[in-house]
This record gives structure tokens, C-alpha cells and sequence, in this order.
């Protein structure tokens, strides 16, 4: 039995606060390898246009090429139709069978959880990760826990580690305009996204 980790997200780009945000999670969990899962159709994406999924993949790739306990997982890409969590953790357990699974998510998409497909599967699947994002605070548990038949402290640990005030909407911003993406993303992802022309036109 393993302790697996699983970063979902639509990744667009990846950047170095979610390699960060991995390996803190690996260490403080004792996580023997963690899964980034980039979203093939996310349902939640639908007020912008998403680059397409092989970009995305292949960023992925490229970023986490030298971590040896980091693996691209191309699940929810491979799946017609929408990315929903509750399908992709289904797919995990078929295929790791006794693994413990720990789904790392930030606090926005933790406090939306009420709103995704079956959220009562997911928290019995899984224990849930919640990353706090800078400048803000977890809230009670209790305020997501009434809506969702299940969620406890038992399944949720939240990680406690420095917050990196960086974002894929930030990075696509700063690229439109012509600015300088470094330290923001790995060079490998800054050299793919200036060699494909990626959000030039966002």
C-alpha cells in the first residue's frame, strides 16, 4: 500500500507554486509519489479559453521531469466529456487498489466542493488536502462539513507550510503584456511557452 498524492487542475501553465505546493505536500505527508492530474475539459473553466490539453500535458511533463516522486497522470485528458474528481478518483482506485489517496486542493476549490459532482463519494475516497491561499484564512471546517454528508477532520489535513502568492491567471497576464515570466514557472515550462507563442493573445 502506498501513499499517493493527486494535483489536479487545469495547469495553464503549471508554475513553480505547484511544484512547491507538491513537495511540501510529499514531505509533511509522507507521500511516497504525487500525481498531477491536468484537467482535459474542466467544467469549472468555462468563462475563459483553456489551451489545449497536449500544451498543457506537455508542461507538465517538462516541469516535473526531474522529480523523481512527482508523475503526470493523463486520466481526466484521456476521458471524453468533462473533468469531474469524483470520475478521476473512481479511475485511481481501480488501478491502485489499497493505495491511500490524498487529493490536494486549494481552499477556493475546497470551499466549492458543496457544488461538485458527488462530493460525498470524493471525501469517502480520499482525504482532502487544503492549501490555503496567500493572504487568506481557512475557514471552520464546519462551513463546508454541513453541506457534505461525511466530511470530517478526520478526512481533511490542511498544510501547514509557507503560501506562494503565485497564479496560472497572473502568468498568462504578464505574458500577454510582454513581461517576464522568470522564477515563476520552471525554465523548461518559460522556453516551451516563448517556442509555441502561448498566451500571446490572451
Amino acid at each position: 500500500m502506498m501513499r499517493v498524492g493527486i494535483l489536479g487542475g487545469t495547469f495553464d501553465p503549471v508554475h513553480v507554486g505547484h511544484i512547491f505546493i507538491a513537495e511540501e505536500a510529499r514531505i509533511r505527508l509522507s507521500l511516497e509519489r504525487v500525481l498531477f492530474v491536468p484537467a482535459g475539459n474542466p467544467w469549472l473553466k468555462v468563462d475563459h479559453r483553456v489551451t489545449s490539453a497536449a500544451h498543457r500535458v506537455e508542461m507538465v511533463r517538462l516541469a516535473i521531469a526531474k522529480h523523481h516522486h512527482f508523475a503526470l497522470c493523463n486520466v481526466e485528458v484521456d476521458r471524453e466529456g468533462p473533468s469531474y474528481t469524483v470520475d478521476t478518483l473512481e479511475d485511481l482506485h481501480t488501478k491502485s487498489g489499497d493505495d491511500d489517496l490524498y487529493f490536494i486542493l486549494g481552499l477556493d476549490s475546497f470551499l466549492l466542493l458543496p457544488l461538485w459532482k458527488e462530493p460525498e463519494r470524493i471525501v469517502r475516497m480520499c482525504k482532502l488536502v487544503v492549501v490555503p491561499r496567500f493572504g487568506t484564512n481557512l475557514p471552520e471546517l464546519g462551513d463546508v462539513a454541513a453541506k457534505i454528508d461525511g466530511l470530517s477532520r478526520e478526512n481533511v489535513v490542511t498544510l501547514d507550510s509557507p503560501m506562494i502568492g503565485i497564479s496560472s491567471s497572473g502568468i498568462r497576464d504578464r505574458v500577454s503584456r510582454g513581461l517576464p515570466i522568470d522564477y515563476l514557472v520552471p525554465g523548461e515550462v518559460e522556453r516551451y511557452i516563448i517556442a509555441h507563442g502561448l498566451y500571446r493573445g490572451d
